[in-house]
């Protein structure tokens, strides 16, 4: 029996509801309901504590804690590498690992989802709703040696069969942080969720070879099994399969939104994006800064939103934005 599986007693018959994902200030307290949390950048509080992750991500503006709540007691532990906590139908796993200990980078990709292919496999929550994936220096290198296109490949050898079924949403971004610093993490629970595709996109899986040996593997949102929210993919100006707008902050944030709003349409969940929509903004240039929350300001009133300096896993591509779409 997976570690912490005792504790759920929940139906059956019914499906988890989802996280609440908020955004808080930077000294929150985890209380034994918090299945994860996670600050950003290198002032971020320490937490012992294995439901704690510190991401390599600067943020812009006033740091955040990103928490996600159960509403049931959680348990958690670690082993190596990989950290885990489990409750109210849900596990959050992650692992951070250094590059040079495996060999590179595809190496790395592959130890990393190896173990927590491992840990979902032997788990009640082995339905991967979701996924983030942080690397350093991601569009180093040329054509098949760029270092985003190792990842992609070491990530589809470590996931085994965990993904046989299909590719959850998912997000990959640069850092700037301690290179070779390799960070993942999941959200996972006990049956599917409904992947969603975007009809103004190709989907990522089926990326032609001029993206790399090995297609990005992942949906472009998934709709969580109690159908009451919509978990969104990093989502950035790409049409078809090619990039749009190279090197127009403006245009490209316009073409994100309105990829967003397709994917809730398509999704079949209201429009807009509100208080019910936090949102995660991941700014290639941070002197763009202004010029995003500017449209956000517009487009995005009410939204909570969280800006990082990140790297898009495109080099062409300046903004990508991730994030939840809660139902009510």
């Amino acid at each position: 029996m997976p570690p912490g599986s005792e504790m759920r007693e929940r139906s059956p018959l019914t499906a988890p509801p989802a996280p609440l994902v908020s955004y808080q200030a930077m000294s929150v307290a985890l209380s034994p309901q918090t299945l994860a949390a996670f600050g950003f950048g290198r002032g971020a509080v320490h937490h012992d504590d294995p439901r704690w992750l510190r991401v390599a991500l600067e943020p812009l503006g006033q740091g955040l804690t990103e928490v996600w709540d159960v509403g049931e007691d959680v348990a958690s532990g670690r082993d190596g590498d990989l950290r885990w906590s489990r409750g109210g139908g849900w596990l959050f796993a992650a692992v951070e690992c250094r590059e040079g200990d495996h060999g590179g980078t595809e190496a790395a990709a592959n130890y990393a989802y190896g173990l927590l292919s491992r840990l979902v496999a032997a788990s009640d929550e082995r339905h991967v709703q979701r996924i983030w994936n942080y690397l350093g220096a991601i569009n180093d290198g040329t054509g098949d040696d760029e270092r985003y296109k190792h990842f992609c490949t070491g990530r589809i050898r470590g996931m085994g069969d965990v993904f046989a079924q299909g590719f959850p949403a998912a997000t990959a971004i640069g850092h700037h942080a301690e290179p070779g610093l390799l960070q993942v993490y999941l959200l996972a629970t006990d049956r599917p969720g409904t992947r969603v595709e975007n009809p103004r996109q190709v989907s990522a899986w089926r990326y032609p070879r001029q993206y790399g040996r090995t297609p990005p593997s992942f949906a472009r949102a998934t709709l969580l099994p109690a159908d009451d929210v919509l978990a969104i993919s990093g989502t950035a100006a790409v049409v078809g399969h090619a990039s749009a707008h190279a090197g127009d902050i403006a245009a490209q944030l316009g073409e994100t939104l309105r990829n967003l709003d397709t994917l809730l349409e398509t999704g079949g969940l209201p429009a807009g994006f509100d208080h019910l929509a936090p949102l995660k903004v991941y700014v290639r240039h941070p002197q763009h800064e202004a010029m995003v929350r500017a449209f956000a300001a517009r487009h995005l009133p009410n939204a909570p939103l969280l800006l990082v300096h990140g790297d898009i896993c495109r080099a062409e591509l300046l903004v990508e934005i991730d994030g939840w779409r809660y139902r009510a």
